[in-house]
């Protein structure tokens, strides 16, 4: 078996349901000189029995668990201590890769010289009949990663910074360790901060309009991005996209900060919306209205479409 060159950091908490497909996805690669480490993030369910098998039967595979729960950023934490490979990259456990994915983002790194690679991805959902079904890749997706692109940058290419998903990309292990790249601990949402500051910290990273991973919306709605209609949850989602631009402007990548603002009104904030038309705590609507508010004040130029606007006078 070849050197590996890339570590795939794959955290899961009770995912047991579809652990075995994320991992089946990791075996199915066309390349296969990959190692992963699995950390279980002190499930309550079989995930850890799901990642000591794949362990036990595969050698690129180890486990590594929590004596007590800690939370997907410091599951992926875990693993970033562990690698030893020239690549990275993330597989949340409930998702699964398309079968050129590291192919594909390894490639055009080797070719490339850039920090990472990002790719395009697709929602996986529910199909009524107990499996689920891949969806088209959506327009904020493609303008983020089509046309390819080989070591750009924010400044020329502002829209890659609506790709704000760990799992979409491959990094090479120096990057993160030169930049001090971590995910914050106790925070939901963790990915979008990070995803800015890789954006900005990068002397160039690559885009690539293949689709790498295919992303699972639970047919039980377990998942965290599921449950936005909880006070907590909504307070954590509109500071983690809060907390993204303040890293693009930090660095005056003013024409990210504007595709970023425009992409958040036109496609974050309208559900939101909806949700706090009928919400019964009136918190909701106050926190949700102080955000579009803020959102206003960075005078982008992005227009405020009609069902967010109301928001402003909450």
């Amino acid at each position: 078996m070849n050197a590996p060159v890339i570590t795939v950091i794959v955290p899961g908490f009770d995912v047991a349901p579809w652990a075995d497909e994320a991992l089946a996805s990791l075996r199915a690669q066309s390349l296969t000189a990959w190692r992963a480490i699995l950390v279980d993030d002190a499930s309550t369910d079989e995930t850890a029995a799901v990642f000591a098998a794949a362990a036990a039967a595969d050698p690129r595979f180890t486990l590594v668990k929590h004596d007590v729960r800690r939370g997907l950023s410091a599951a992926r934490n875990t693993g970033l201590d562990r690698v030893a490979t020239p690549y990275l990259g993330f597989l949340d456990a409930d998702d699964r890769f398309r079968p050129e994915a590291l192919a594909t983002l390894v490639g055009a790194l080797e070719e490339s010289g850039s920090d990472f690679a990002v790719g395009a991805y697709v929602r996986l959902r529910p199909d009524g009949a107990g499996g689920y079904t891949a969806g088209d890749v959506q327009p904020w997706v493609r303008a983020a990663t089509d046309p390819a692109r080989r070591a750009t940058t924010l400044a020329a290419h502002p829209a890659a910074s609506g790709n704000i998903v760990a799992w979409s990309k491959a990094s090479r292990t120096d990057f993160w360790t030169r930049t001090g790249l971590r995910f914050p601990e106790g925070r939901l949402y963790e990915d979008q901060v990070v995803a800015q500051l890789m954006y900005t910290r990068a002397r160039a990273f690559d885009v690539v309009p293949e689709t790498v991973v295919e992303w699972r919306e639970r047919a039980d709605g377990s998942s965290i991005t599921q449950h936005r209609e909880q006070l907590a949850v909504l307070r954590e989602y509109l500071a983690a996209l809060r907390g993204g631009i303040d890293v693009l402007a930090a660095v005056d990548a003013s024409a990210a900060v504007a595709s970023r603002v425009a992409l958040i009104l036109a496609m974050d904030l309208p559900p939101l919306v909806q949700i706090a038309r009928t919400h019964p705590d009136d918190a909701y609507r106050r926190a949700l209205g102080a955000f579009v508010r803020d959102l206003r004040t960075l005078n982008t130029g992005a227009p405020t479409p009609p069902e967010v606007a109301i928001a402003e006078l909450w």
